[in-house]
């Protein structure tokens, strides 16, 4: 077993773990590490064979912690790095002449577990609200995007899909999808009006709308990250709505199926099975 080091560790995706099935390390170091200080972080990283960055982008706009690790990484002789969203970019320059370090990219599309707030149903990651209100019966849609794609896929099966690519041998694809499951927003809807009983109360936004940063519903997101401060949370939430439906429209969650391809035998939580399960018998 390689060694694994975990930038980031602290936060809720990280600290994630896979199911019983997948042998752990005998030991777990914690270390703080101090990330505008590249030297240390060389020094932390040495002997490192794969490094799993869990950065907080809201922490770091800029990118400036992530392409420090990066570099760092480098230095000490790390041979792979998944970065967080934003450090393919700078992974793609330092990449640019040749093989400099393996890398892949994560993609698991939106967590299906947020499909379950306000219930938790993963061991560390919290939920939130998303465009699809279970709870409510409620959702807002692009107008004329209906059967726009959503990637959904649960936090136990990214948790597993990444450790066992920890241990593959081969080489990382460097745009790593995690298809969970591959459905229109109106076949969400559908699931919704059949494991909450009734059809939920749509919200129809259009394009050009969002374009303009506007959005025209008759409700909004409530629930924050942690990491949010009260005095950014409602410009936030109302950019994530705006960035999903969007994106969405666009076909930006329709997520690539790489590791499902590499691990053909692993068997994703189905959609259908969560959603049942999740709000059988809740109000």
């Amino acid at each position: 077993m390689v060694r694994v080091t975990v930038a980031g560790g602290t936060g809720q995706v990280s600290q994630e773990e896979a199911p019983a099935t997948t042998p752990l390390a005998p030991e777990i170091h914690w270390q703080i590490a101090d990330y505008n200080d590249k030297g240390c972080l060389v020094e932390a990283l040495r002997g490192t064979h794969t490094v799993l960055s869990f950065v907080q982008i809201l922490s770091d706009p800029d990118q400036k912690a992530q392409k420090n690790l990066i570099d760092a990484a480098i230095a000490a002789g790390v041979k792979r790095f998944a970065p967080s969203e934003y450090g393919r970019e700078y992974l793609e320059e330092v990449n640019e002449r040749g093989k400099i370090l393996e890398y892949t990219l994560f993609q698991p599309g939106l967590f299906l577990d947020y499909l379950a707030y306000p219930y938790k149903t993963a061991k560390h990651v919290d939920p939130l609200q998303s465009v699809f209100d279970f709870e409510n019966r409620r959702a807002m849609i692009v107008d004329g995007h209906e059967d726009a794609i959503m990637t959904l896929t649960t936090v136990a099966d990214v948790a597993a899909v990444i450790a066992r690519a920890v241990d593959y041998e081969g080489r990382w694809p460097t745009t790593g999808g995690i298809r969970g499951n591959r459905v229109t927003f109106s076949q969400i809807l559908e699931l919704g009006r059949k494991v909450r009983g009734c059809p939920f109360a749509i919200d129809k936004v259009k394009v050009e709308d969002l374009e303009a940063g506007n959005l025209k519903t008759s409700w909004g997101l409530e629930a924050v990250h942690r990491a949010v401060s009260r005095d950014q949370a409602s410009a936030l939430l109302k950019a994530v709505s705006i960035g999903v439906l969007l994106s969405g429209s666009k076909g930006a969650w329709d997520v690539s199926d790489e590791w499902n391809r590499l691990f053909p035998d692993y068997e994703f939580t189905r959609i259908e099975d969560f959603l049942a399960k999740t709000w059988e018998g809740k109000p």
